[in-house]
């Protein structure tokens, strides 16, 4: 079965520091570093690395960030049919890691924010929809309605937090965000309260990321908490999308919901422990690795 990434494709300027900087203050880091990104491109290597066949959807610009921004795209076998070269910058990310392996991220669209809803391939045939908010809403939204229509499994990582409109939940089958984008969309109140209150806006299942915690799934019929693997975290940069691409591949793969939360936060674990977002995403053997122990 075959996973369509609908999302962002960017180059990630990387500088690791003592710590992250207050507003005002300037901290000397180390060497920077230029590595792919991009909330979309990331999914899809994690994905593909998962062992699923992979189609992405994105844009680029006209200039030397595009080649980085792709390169693992290319590396890992995605199919880049639907990527656009538009008359714009390609997106970059500016991310500070510090000691303790926490981020911040400042984002520069280009490309990402001139994609339209006339750049999604025709979705005939794609199995699991995968979809984030890096790109612009008419776009996620077109795309969750036609993968609806087709048939496909719709899921949606609701990243970077922003309100999400009725109708585009209607559309969707799996919900997936952190504690921080779960409030954002929620509001207050305990974890499972929060996605029990989404599920009644249409996803039928919503998974919380909790970190070192793990992560939560709730449906109408439950939940399912699944523990973190313990690892030495050395940068938590990529870690949700590695958990989104794996679980996109878990199900088009066939895996039952439980299973599928599990291979995710395996994966997701193991992303945490080297530098750089897709340079630490796990393959398949891998992650099956850390399963069986």
């Amino acid at each position: 079965m075959s996973v369509l990434v609908v999302g962002s494709v960017n180059a990630d300027l990387i500088v690791r520091a003592p710590h992250i900087p207050a507003p005002g203050e300037t901290v000397l880091g180390g060497d920077a570093i230029a590595l792919p990104g991009g909330k979309g491109a990331n999914q899809a290597v994690a994905c593909a690395r998962a062992g699923a066949h992979v189609h992405f959807c994105g844009a680029v610009g006209h200039d030397a960030f595009a080649a980085i921004a792709t390169a693992n795209l290319r590396a890992d076998g995605v199919n880049l049919d639907a990527l656009h070269t538009l008359d714009a910058p390609t997106g970059l990310a500016l991310i500070t890691v510090s000691a303790e392996g926490e981020n911040a991220i400042t984002v520069a669209s280009g490309a990402n924010a001139h994609m339209t809803p006339g750049h999604l391939p025709d979705l005939h045939g794609t199995d699991v929809l995968l979809l984030q908010l890096e790109l612009p809403l008419s776009v996620v939204e077109a795309a969750a309605q036609q993968a609806k229509r087709a048939g496909a499994h719709v899921l949606l990582n609701a990243a970077p937090a922003r309100t999400l409109p009725a109708e585009l939940l209607q559309h969707i089958d799996t919900l997936i965000l952190n504690e921080g984008e779960l409030t954002a969309v929620a509001g207050a109140g305990s974890t499972e309260t929060q996605a029990r209150a989404l599920l009644s806006r249409g996803p039928h299942t919503v998974i919380v990321t909790l970190g070192g915690d793990g992560s939560l799934a709730v449906t109408a019929d439950g939940t399912h908490q699944q523990a973190a693997l313990p690892v030495n975290v050395v940068d938590t940069t990529g870690a949700g999308d590695t958990f989104c691409g794996a679980f996109a591949a878990a199900l088009a793969s066939g895996q039952p919901l439980p299973d599928a939360l599990r291979f995710a936060n395996v994966a997701g674990a193991l992303a945490t422990t080297q530098l750089g977002a897709q340079a630490a995403m796990p393959t398949h053997a891998e992650i099956q690795a850390h399963l069986s122990t």
